[in-house]
């Protein structure tokens, strides 16, 4: 991949000319991901945040330009709100960091500019605490989860188990550092950036756990995760039973607003 913003295959002045060709009377035009974050890669795709008028549709659109995949964030301003209120109740904050950490590429009027502040100040603000229920089901879990780990002898069992130790100590974590949350690829970097010596240390024992079977470092990591929160939690819990709303034993409480209603991947920054 070039490294040459005006070299004709650069990802950014492919962004531009597809903005400019489909949305030219676009509001604004921002690139977000891995090209401007300095992760790309020669076939890492283009995310590009687009507000347009008033009456338009909402909507994310993939689709390949110059051979490159793109995704396409298109959106009015009243869209736009919306997607702020529900990335912000999901904890993830998709579009602010898109906004916050992207490239504008076209503005009209100072849209993209302003947008980004109302950005910038959304992730220094951080996520509200999480309910107290909330993290008493999470320390429950989280408890539960340990002694499995400790109790199973079965490498894929153990693997199982530990996939959701790491999710509902970084669940715990982010809510003790107000911090955004992530999935996939995002959760290490968020941990990373939440906590590094917390996130750090459960992070070097998960790999450690996956490399060499030793659970040891990992248990001890979540522990130190979980005492942050008030320490294991097993007899006297107890909670109002509504199992259509609620995880099964053992699986993680995590907020999916946003997800499966839109489908949205990680954020793309």
């Amino acid at each position: 991949m070039s490294s040459d913003p005006d070299d004709p295959t650069h990802p950014i002045g492919q962004a531009r000319r597809l903005t400019a060709e489909r949305f030219p009377d676009a509001l604004s035009a921002v690139l977000a991901g891995s090209t401007v974050s300095g992760r790309a890669t020669s076939t890492s795709d283009l995310d590009i945040a687009v507000l347009i008028e008033d009456g338009g549709e909402t909507r994310r659109e993939t689709l390949r330009f110059e051979g490159r995949l793109v995704e396409l964030f298109v959106h009015t301003r009243a869209g736009l709100d919306e997607l702020f209120a529900a990335d912000t109740a999901s904890r993830r904050g998709v579009m602010q960091c898109m906004y916050a950490d992207g490239l504008v590429l076209s503005e009209r009027d100072g849209a993209a500019t302003h947008i980004k502040r109302l950005a910038e100040g959304v992730l220094r603000e951080g996520p509200g605490a999480l309910a107290p229920a909330t993290v008493e089901s999470l320390r429950y879990v989280l408890t539960d989860a340990l002694d499995d780990l400790a109790d199973t002898a079965d490498v894929v069992e153990r693997l199982a188990v530990a996939a959701v130790v790491l999710s509902t100590a970084a669940d715990l974590l982010f809510d003790h550092c107000r911090a955004w949350t992530g999935g996939g690829k995002w959760l290490p970097r968020r941990l990373l950036q939440a906590d590094p010596v917390h996130g750090g240390a459960l992070l070097d024992g998960y790999r450690h756990l996956c490399e060499n079977g030793e659970p040891e470092d990992f248990a001890y990591a979540a522990l130190e995760i979980l005492a942050l929160a008030g320490g294991p939690l097993r007899e006297g819990y107890s909670r109002t039973w509504r199992a259509a709303a609620e995880p099964q034993r053992g699986e993680p409480i995590r907020s999916r607003r946003g997800d499966a209603d839109r489908e949205r991947k990680e954020p793309p920054c």
